[in-house]
């Protein structure tokens, strides 16, 4: 099949990020490619000794109104559009040279909007609009016209029309979809923030339009069941520490299921950010969760809380793992996945004896300190929410049994309360010495998460007397409290805030129970 290249002969390059721009256009120079150019760029380009015709010579129609005005102008959009076999005549008529090659990206919007002191005149003038006009013209004229807006993709356009002497309609039309993402990614800001902003300029925390873009990395085998198919979209620039930044180094292709497990280990692993800690999930749940001095004994804690789920489970930690750690889990477990933000070289050597297990590295753990956007699609909408990055300090909360917690109980509920907050509501979780010992998840009635979290410690030989409980949300009745005491809890930490609060409180204190209310609910749908 002919690859119908095309040469470049003319290109125009108005650029805000001038990353690479030198190379590329010294690359275009060298090839005897006319460079066309704009204020900044033209300016650049000429000082690193280049041959530039600035845009207004090559219009004869000087910029104006502070630069708003630069490109609008038929003889650049006319050498854009202009289609082979179509408008050779009217092109010749009104003195318009074909433009080959455009490599524009626009005024920086995103960066200026996200300064704290951004005033909407600020914003409005960060508006990019002849960029966004060539570049649509450019993309929908690909037939002919090759256009770049992102500097990772100069070297190999480069490469491509140096060894072949033009770019190919296959990439000619892969990187116009890109242009035309790009300004849609561009126009979704823009309509997201404008439409945040009432008529007194105040910024409100939900717009009334919202757009957000998500771009493809891969197909997966199918979705959560085989006869769901499936894909992996990732954020345009995810963050360290996040699925979507993470990248596979060995094992099977990840799936659906996989993915989100992964997530959810992950996002239960980062509470724990000074000590060790491991997080075992099953079906999106934690089924064991540890911290100690090392990873090798945070993760045997972890296991023994429930080996029987931990079976096919997906593994997460919180720092750099290594062949010890590597070799008592294989040592221990079937695992799918194993995900962390680093290994040592004697740790992958370990699991690559397994050459089906999927080891994932997420990279350095980013601190929150503000939550982002959380997403859930509904029949006919979407949900939008802030993320719940909020942990309360235990040791601050207020007391509201008779009895005090020791330190011990404090440590014990501070680590049980963390791990609470990522297991399924109605989530129970028992603790003690930095150890999940049962977990109660997704029940209809909290009185049963906390008899099924009894149930697993039984199960795999833990002693629940002694420990202390954790409850995602208040406790309706006292039945909960009741079923605790009876199994051997001392101390309870939940929000609060039931109408029959007095009455969970008397059954703590008639058990000798301390209870903590944090005010706070973490229910996790």
């Amino acid at each position: 099949m002919a690859q119908n290249r095309v040469p470049i002969r003319r290109v125009l390059i108005s650029v805000s990020d001038k990353t690479n721009i030198d190379m590329l256009a010294s690359g275009l120079s060298r090839l005897g490619v006319e460079i066309l150019s704009t204020g900044g760029t033209a300016k650049m380009l000429e000082e690193a000794g280049m041959v530039v015709t600035e845009i207004s010579e090559y219009t004869g129609f000087p910029e104006m109104m502070d630069g708003r005005i630069k490109t609008l102008h038929p003889r650049v959009h006319g050498a854009l559009l202009g289609r082979n076999g179509v408008d050779e005549e009217v092109m010749s008529e009104h003195g318009i040279e074909g433009i080959d090659l455009l490599v524009v990206n626009l005024y920086p919007f995103e960066s200026t909007i996200k300064k704290a002191d951004v005033t909407l005149e600020e914003a409005i003038e960060n508006i990019d609009i002849g960029g966004p006009a060539m570049i649509r013209a450019a993309a929908k004229n690909h037939d002919r016209v090759t256009v770049l807006v992102n500097p990772e993709d100069y070297a190999e356009m480069l490469d491509e029309l140096t060894t072949y002497g033009g770019i190919s309609h296959a990439n000619r039309h892969i990187l116009a979809a890109k242009a035309f993402a790009h300004t849609a990614r561009y126009d979704g800001l823009i309509a997201n923030y404008l439409s945040a902003i009432n008529d007194s300029e105040e910024k409100q925390d939900f717009p009334r339009y919202f757009s957000k873009q998500f771009k493809h990395r891969s197909e997966l085998r199918y979705g959560e069941n085989p006869h769901q198919k499936a894909a992996f979209y990732t954020e345009e620039n995810p963050v360290s520490g996040t699925m979507g930044h993470a990248w596979q180094i060995q094992g099977k292709a990840l799936s659906y299921n996989n993915i989100a497990d992964a997530d959810a280990a992950l996002s239960c692993v980062k509470e724990f950010k000074d000590t060790p800690a491991c997080v075992i999930v099953k079906h999106a749940n934690p089924c064991g969760v540890a911290v100690e001095s090392d990873f090798t004994l945070a993760y045997l804690k972890a296991f023994a809380t429930d080996p029987t789920s931990a079976f096919g489970g997906v593994l997460a930690f919180n720092g750099k793992l290594t062949a010890k750690t590597a070799e008592t889990i294989l040592d221990k477990q079937f695992a799918e996945v194993i995900v962390a933000p680093d290994y040592d070289e004697a740790a992958l050597k370990v699991f690559a004896t397994k050459k089906n297990l999927r080891v994932i590295c997420c990279g350095k753990l980013p601190e929150q300190t503000k939550p982002w956007m959380m997403y859930k699609r509904v029949s006919g909408g979407l949900l939008v929410q802030d993320a719940d990055i909020q942990m309360s300090d235990v040791f601050k909360a207020q007391v509201v049994s008779k009895r005090q917690p020791t330190e011990a109980e404090l440590t014990d509920l501070a680590f049980a309360w963390k791990v609470a907050k990522w297991v399924k509501s109605n989530a129970i979780v028992y603790a003690k010495d930095a150890q999940t010992i049962g977990v109660g998840a997704g029940q209809m009635s909290r009185v049963v998460s906390a008899r099924i979290a009894s149930i697993k410690a039984d199960d795999a030989g833990l002693k629940v007397p002694g420990s202390v409980m954790a409850s995602d949300a208040f406790f309706p009745f006292r039945d909960g409290i009741d079923a605790a005491a009876q199994s051997g809890i001392t101390a309870v930490i939940q929000p609060g805030g039931s109408i029959r609060d007095e009455d969970v409180i008397q059954a703590a204190n008639e058990h000798d129970m301390a209870m903590i209310f944090t005010g706070v609910r973490h229910f996790n749908h």
